[in-house]
């Protein structure tokens, strides 16, 4: 292989994807670089401008003229930041959110019309080839913070949720099957009524594997929402997911104006409580309980979003 070779590539690619005249491949008024910044914003609790042009090695001046488009356009507000009033906050206003769900609805039908065009028979071999080009050029390099991505559950996710948890619970704390119909049902519930504004799913992925997940869902109170589902693989620990995702659903939350965030767990999951903990979680209330086969401690946790806390 040639350098030739790559690059002939990389225009061919480029042109599938529309990735010169992404606005207008997408009917939209933002380039390509735009579209990723305001993914980012979606996606990610690293908020910070900062942050954003350090994720996405982005030249200084060039992200505040985009932050600036957005300001004007009523996507963003840009605030002092409560940790380092030195740097901006950057969050997504209510249209900001609308304009990055509708161009992530489009690029999914741009891909898929693309896909449509491939038998089926030949899916999983362009899906081993896209994971074998990623493999050999990250070089086998340990997976990075940057690496990870959260995004919106795809087809199929809802089901690895349940899987996940169920074998990972199984394995490292003994819990039995009892668990397993639990998760079954709060995924089923979801996925048949949720209100799209007020409950959301994150999924955690490197390079294209799920990776860790998490809920926000609504309360028996108009004002409160849940966090449900928390779970990173193993082989994913270390790198800071359980507090992206924890991040998302308190940012979310508070964005989309309840007052209060509530979670239940128990006493064994040490690590979890410790993120919640950081993120500002109160212990609540404590409780005994014979559960998924096991003596257990379950705590109520809350979250006051009225307050302070990042």
């Amino acid at each position: 292989m040639t350098v030739q070779d790559i690059r002939a590539f990389n225009r061919f690619y480029t042109n599938v994807i529309g990735a010169l005249d992404y606005s207008r491949h997408l009917y939209a008024p933002y380039t390509l670089t735009e579209s990723r910044v305001l993914y980012e914003l979606a996606h990610s609790p690293r908020t910070d401008a900062a942050d954003l042009r350090s994720e996405l090695s982005l030249d200084s001046g060039y992200l505040s003229r985009i932050l600036n488009k957005f300001e004007q356009d009523g996507l963003i507000e840009r605030t002092p930041s409560r940790e380092d009033p030195r740097r901006r906050r950057v969050t997504l206003t209510a249209r900001g959110h609308e304009t990055a769900a509708l161009l992530a609805e489009r690029a999914d039908e741009s891909v898929g019309a693309l896909l449509a065009a491939v038998p089926p028979a030949d899916r999983p071999r362009l899906s081993e080839a896209m994971r074998t080009v990623r493999t050999i050029l990250s070089d086998g390099r340990p997976a990075r913070r940057e690496d990870v991505v959260l995004r919106e559950p795809g087809p199929g996710d809802l089901g690895w949720i349940v899987q996940r948890n169920a074998a990972l619970y199984a394995a490292e704390y003994g819990f039995n099957a009892d668990y397993e119909g639990l998760v079954a049902r709060i995924v089923a519930d979801f996925a048949e009524d949720h209100d799209p504004h007020l409950e959301r799913v994150w999924i955690a992925e490197i390079d294209g594997r799920p990776v860790g997940c998490v809920m926000c869902v609504r309360d028996e109170t108009p004002d409160t929402a849940r966090l449900r589902l928390l779970l990173v693989e193993p082989d994913a620990r270390g790198l800071g997911i359980g507090d992206r995702l924890v991040a998302a659903v308190v940012d979310f939350a508070r964005g989309v104006g309840y007052r209060e965030l509530v979670l239940w767990t128990n006493d064994v999951l040490t690590a979890a409580r410790h993120v919640y903990r950081r993120h500002g979680f109160v212990l609540a209330t404590e409780k005994e309980h014979r559960s998924f086969g096991k003596d257990l401690v379950g705590q109520d946790w809350r979250l006051d979003l009225q307050g302070t806390g990042e």
